[in-house]
């Protein structure tokens, strides 16, 4: 897909500048209010002048009784929407509700403070603000997305950032979801973002509107260890296991399932779904076995494999298919 295409490109050009709307921060936070009473929220990827993650924490600052939000830049100093690493210095902003916002003039109130060092979310300065934190927020940059999150674990933090669902797949990441310590959020798929008018314009998923540029970023999602309401959704696709409509794997003693609402609701053994299927995933319905990736070497997917030579995902008549997440129903066995 063009907008997969989209997120690669930024990985391996490490163009990270992607400008979070404030509709898309909406649509996500409002499923997490009961989680921000009395705690200290960072944004630590944001330039804070202009960062949307901000500004809603501001706007919402006593609807969600929150204590503090702080929000640091990486190598800027003025108030650009991108930072433009022309300065080795850059800025935070603190906002304790002392200042009570009204309107968009607020903003101008709240003191800018300057960093002694560049803002890296991996400097010493940064991670004393991340200690103070109960919670992070934000966009971290899609090249340092593995040492992003290893920060965040370390530090036992909670967290909702945005990032793209093959990630998932990362030896840093996935056993995190598999033993139930990192999830999908709420939302999830393909969303525009404003990009510095450096970025090089595209045929497909690209737009300029009043003059600004966006590109719309495929396969992206919401990284968390909050717990939301869907988390808790009983999964009901409506199909039964018919052998002939799932094939086995040539690889593995499990069913392939091409989609994640064909899922057998009465088939007992292993099953390898779409990594859509996290977006739906049910902790209290079905527990995740492994995936299919190269990577996962785990005592029970290695009991599955019934051909130990083939590790670049799963294959079906001799073809191989995408990389597919391992599941099985609840207090079923193997």
């Amino acid at each position: 897909m063009p907008g997969n295409d989209n997120v690669h490109n930024s990985k391996k050009n490490k163009l990270d500048e992607f400008y979070t709307s404030l509709q898309l921060i909406e649509n996500e936070l409002k499923h997490y209010r009961n989680h921000f009473k009395n705690k200290i929220v960072l944004c630590n990827c944001d330039d804070p002048r202009v960062s949307n993650f901000f500004r809603y924490f501001v706007m919402f600052f006593d609807v969600l009784e929150l204590k503090k939000v702080i929000a640091t830049c990486y190598k800027n100093d003025d108030a650009d929407l991108f930072s433009q690493e022309s300065t080795e210095k850059a800025v935070y902003l603190e906002y304790d509700g002392t200042i009570k916002y009204t309107g968009e003039e607020d903003f101008a109130k709240i003191p800018c403070k300057e960093l002694k060092g560049n803002g890296d979310f991996r400097s010493k300065e940064c991670i004393e603000f991340l200690k103070q934190a109960d919670i992070v927020v934000t966009n971290p940059p899609f090249s340092l997305f593995r040492e992003y999150i290893t920060q965040l674990v370390e530090n036992k933090k909670d967290f909702l950032i945005l990032g793209n669902m093959n990630a998932i797949f990362y030896a840093e990441i996935f056993p995190l979801i598999k033993n139930n310590k990192l999830w999908l959020g709420n939302n999830s798929g393909h969303f525009w973002f404003q990009v510095p008018d450096s970025y090089e314009e595209k045929a497909t998923d690209f737009k300029i509107e009043n003059g600004i540029k966006y590109r719309r970023m495929g396969n992206i999602c919401w990284f968390t260890n909050l717990d939301l309401q869907k988390r808790h959704e009983i999964m009901e696709t409506g199909k039964k296991y018919i052998e002939s409509e799932y094939p086995k794997y040539d690889n593995y003693n499990a069913i392939n399932v091409d989609k994640t609402v064909d899922i057998p609701m009465d088939y007992d053994g292993v099953m390898g779904v779409p990594i859509t299927f996290l977006a739906k995933h049910n902790p209290e319905q079905f527990r995740i076995v492994g995936e299919t990736h190269i990577s996962d070497t785990s005592e029970e997917v290695e009991a599955l494999r019934t051909d130990k030579n083939r590790r670049h995902g799963g294959f079906i008549n001799g073809k191989s298919i995408y990389a597919r997440i391992l599941i099985q129903k609840i207090g079923k066995q193997k």
